[in-house]
């Protein structure tokens, strides 16, 4: 996983997959390394090819303690077909911004 801070944006990006073995640790690094001044968090999903209910919690996580009520726009970039399956089948992709570049 790699973390870019770019002023007031910051950048998550190679996430091979987001599940039970690495959904804590992911969720962990990611709030640890978000600074008080932050206003756009996007997580790239380009190269994500497995998402589980663990990832699924990490993500929806992120959005409670950053997004909803903080003024932080939480973005998923480029989700590939299966994990924007998963996101519309649980209803998840309600939360968030999806974008496509």
């Amino acid at each position: 996983m790699k973390i870019k801070q770019d002023g007031q944006r910051m950048s998550i990006s190679h996430i091979p997959e987001l599940s039970a073995v690495n959904s804590t640790s992911f969720r962990d690094e990611v709030q640890a390394a978000i600074p008080p001044s932050m206003n756009t968090l996007d997580i790239d999903l380009s190269q994500t090819l497995f998402v589980d209910s663990s990832g699924l919690g990490a993500l929806f996580s992120l959005y409670k303690n950053t997004g909803s009520g903080n003024g932080v726009k939480l973005r998923l970039l480029n989700p590939a077909p299966q994990v924007q399956q998963l996101l519309e089948l649980t209803q998840m992709h309600q939360f968030f911004e999806i974008t496509r570049d």
